[in-house]
């Protein structure tokens, strides 16, 4: 029967009790900081997706024979590709959530008509608009990309925050771990002075710290990254149960990439407690020995 070794590092410490918690609590922030990154990118790019080349037009003082006559023009312009004018449902549709709900009996309703263009072309409205005056129709001209792009601009700043997190929630990560690894080397002074004397060198003392706070990193990587997909899993049941979307708004997801983030987490955490246990003790073992 073999004897089994002794290892030179403590296989418990109940110090390391509450770094595995902060670990795990960054790495759970961190993984939900970027779903939240990649869902406001789909919803910026779905929902831009869905409004570009669209256009309606407003039209003023005209009839529905008039409007009829601007949808002609407006199909005459070159790049356009479709043009019909709403029905009266449809811009009933429209402005009920403005008024909360009914329409005030005896509201005048606009004449508005809705167009599709090639979107790589410049310049549609001002071509539509123009056309509409010289056939003396008043009008007023709206592409859908301007508010296309206001809302990439916010979800961007939404994605860049997100993603400032995440890089924060690291820095803090390996922040915390160094402290915790300098607190153990210190703690261990004594193990650490005689395996100088064994002839032991800094990497191979560097390295039982390293394979320490790397399974650490790990667990407690896999710990947050499971917590992680709990509240998204819980988010998506509410939802669902619900019934409610919002278009506009970022939709967490538990797509194969969301799945991947997950997976990635750990392998993030316990990789930069590794690296910062090795930059920590290397230098310690420079500066005291």
């Amino acid at each position: 029967m073999s004897r089994r070794e002794t290892p030179l590092l403590p296989q418990q410490d109940a110090r390391e009790a509450a770094l595995f918690f902060v670990v795990c609590a960054l790495c759970f922030l961190a993984a939900l900081a970027a779903l939240s990154a990649r869902s406001s990118y789909d919803a910026a790019r779905g929902w831009t997706a869905e409004v570009e080349g669209q256009m309606t037009i407003r039209l003023i003082g005209e009839d529905r024979r008039g409007a009829e006559e601007a949808r002609d023009i407006a199909l005459n312009v070159e790049g356009v590709q479709d043009a019909r004018v709403l029905s009266v449902d449809e811009i009933e549709t429209l402005l009920a959530p403005s008024f909360g709900g009914g329409l005030p009996a005896g509201l005048p309703l606009p004449l508005i008509l809705s167009v599709e263009s090639d979107a790589t072309l410049t310049g549609l409205p001002n071509d539509i608009e123009a056309g509409l005056s010289a056939a003396g129709i008043q009008s007023v001209v709206e592409a859908h990309e301007t508010w296309a792009g206001d809302v990439r601009r916010t979800l961007g700043i939404v994605r860049l925050v997100a993603l400032s997190t995440v890089v924060l929630l690291v820095a803090t990560a390996v922040a915390v771990i160094a402290f915790a690894t300098h607190a153990a080397l210190l703690a261990r002074r004594d193990i650490v002075e005689v395996l100088h004397l064994s002839g032991a060198t800094d990497r191979f003392i560097s390295r039982l710290f390293e394979r320490r706070f790397w399974v650490l990193g790990l667990r407690a990587g896999a710990v947050g990254a499971l917590f992680s997909l709990a509240a998204v899993a819980l988010a998506l049941s509410f939802a669902s149960a619900r019934g409610e979307r919002t278009g506009l708004l970022p939709q967490l997801s538990l797509d194969p990439v969301d799945f991947l983030i997950l997976l990635a987490t750990p392998v993030i955490a316990a990789l930069a407690a590794r690296g910062a246990a090795r930059l920590t003790v290397m230098r310690s073992l420079k500066d005291t020995l």
